[in-house]
């Protein structure tokens, strides 16, 4: 079960695609929004993210930084990133494998691979709303907006 509103976000150290270190606690006093995904270069995330890239004005309205994470590689995201022209963060929740993702509750330990679980943080670092869709099942955009219209 992931993590619902009210909660306090668990803390975390990641690498990005070009292996700098990026600190959930460091980024206090501004909402985070967190988009765990199953895989780069996979066909259903490969949507989601070009939607989230073509859309990326609702999270900049209210000022909302978006980090994609996935248990992939950074050398991996990096390339996928280029590819895609994704011009927001995707972190590597490579090693301890998934272990970030398992602590939102957004990990499958059965596949080794991160839920589609998103997750808006409130400036203060308290989860102001998160949703989840199935594995083989895209989140929608209104699904964002309902999210970023909690905080």
């Amino acid at each position: 079960m992931i993590l619902a509103p009210g909660a306090a976000a668990p803390d975390f150290t990641l690498v990005n695609q070009f292996g700098q270190p990026v600190q959930l606690s460091e980024l206090r006093g501004r909402a985070v929004a967190l988009v765990f995904f199953p895989l780069a270069f996979s066909g259903i995330c490969h949507g989601e993210l070009c939607e989230l890239r073509d859309n990326i004005a609702m999270f900049e309205g209210p000022d909302v930084a978006l980090h994609a994470i996935s248990v992939d590689s950074k050398h991996t995201l990096r390339a996928w990133a280029e590819r895609e022209g994704y011009d927001f963060p995707l972190l590597a929740d490579f090693w301890p494998h998934g272990a970030v993702a398992d602590s939102y509750g957004a990990f499958d330990a059965r596949t080794g691979l991160a839920d589609r679980a998103t997750f808006l943080i409130d400036a203060d670092g308290v989860v102001a709303a998160s949703f989840a869709t199935p594995r083989g099942e895209a989140r929608s955009l209104e699904q964002y907006r309902a999210a970023l219209a909690a905080l």
